[in-house]
């Protein structure tokens, strides 16, 4: 026997309504980036829950008095769990207040969005999501890598470099990926960089494979290392890149398409 869910959980109307949570994606950074759905939430919101964002002027769009709580992590920092991440959300939502739950990115892709979810059903408390550009997408694009290409890549995994402890998950089956061919998109992956590539090597992957790392990608400070999988994790230790960053590994990588129309990257390192 099936179930068929009738309805949908995308938000509508121009922000959350007293009693509500919306669960909100910021995009990569780049405000021009934003959802024109996610601005009018943002700017409606009474307490905005916000993460370490990558660019900080989303949050110029919040209305004066508006409440701004950072509760993002970051590494080296002593991030807020993420019980009392719920709590507060529960707690402004409960004292009548538009709460908006913004996250880089996409809020259901490595952005907890499903934990956030399932803990406001839990407590009875309505809530909606607004998709956002995940950095997935947008940071190979702002490289000029396409993850799929004709006759190069017809399939892409997503993938995070690290867990709930900060290592390398094992519920990714590195070899599988090592093995297969396609792209990798990996998120959070830069400190694990060397990890990743040794599993990849292991499991077959070429040294020769092209790799670009795409750091604070969309802003201003936009920087593209390119190279292979042989040579990544010492080549990305020389270029000190900053971060978030987000690593593409493929044969996609080695597609220099800015160059090749004549509009130059932000950044080129390497």
């Amino acid at each position: 026997m099936s179930d068929v869910d009738y309805g949908s959980a995308l938000a509508s109307g121009d922000g959350p309504a007293p009693g509500e949570v919306w669960l909100v994606g910021a995009g990569p950074g780049d405000p021009g980036l934003l959802t024109r759905r996610a601005a009018s939430a943002i700017a409606r919101a009474d307490v905005i829950l916000h993460d370490a964002l990558p660019g900080r002027a989303v949050l110029r769009l919040a209305r004066p008095g508006a409440t701004l709580l950072p509760v993002g992590k970051r590494k080296g920092q002593a991030p807020m769990s993420q019980a009392k991440i719920n709590a507060r959300m529960i707690a402004g939502a409960r004292a009548g207040l538009r709460v908006v739950r913004l996250k880089g990115g996409d809020p259901f892709l490595f952005g907890r969005g499903g934990e956030e979810a399932q803990a406001l059903n839990a407590a009875g408390i309505p809530w909606r999501v607004v998709p956002g550009v995940t950095a997935g997408t947008a940071a190979p694009a702002a490289a000029g890598v396409p993850l799929t290409h004709r006759g190069t890549a017809s399939a892409v995994t997503f993938v995070t470099g690290h867990d709930e402890t900060g290592a390398l998950p094992e519920s990714v089956d590195w070899d599988a990926l090592g093995r297969a061919g396609g792209t990798i998109a990996a998120f959070m992956a830069l400190s694990r960089l060397d990890e990743i590539a040794l599993r990849l090597l292991a499991a077959g992957r070429p040294a020769a494979t092209p790799v670009a790392i795409i750091a604070q990608a969309s802003l201003p400070g936009q920087a593209t290392l390119r190279s292979t999988l042989g040579a990544c994790t010492l080549d990305a230790k020389r270029a000190a890149l900053p971060t978030p960053a987000l690593i593409v590994i493929g044969e996609v990588a080695g597609l220099a398409l800015l160059q090749a129309i004549g509009v130059p990257p932000a950044q080129a390192v390497g």
